[in-house]
């Protein structure tokens, strides 16, 4: 699976979680908000992989 499509899935899932995780906790949220929820989720799945890369080297 190439960047790309790596990209693509974990920025439709953020956008998938930032959603339900801002209706479950904040109901009256507007969509600025759950844009930037799913940025930060996004951010922290590369933040992730990033550590994850790191200890193997």
């Amino acid at each position: 699976m190439n960047k790309f499509s790596v990209f693509i899935i974990r920025t439709v899932l953020g956008a998938m979680f930032a959603v339900v995780l801002s209706h479950f906790f904040y109901p009256e949220a507007n969509k600025a908000y759950m844009a930037g929820l799913g940025i930060i989720l996004v951010g922290l799945a590369y933040f992730a992989e990033y550590l994850r890369n790191r200890k193997n080297h």
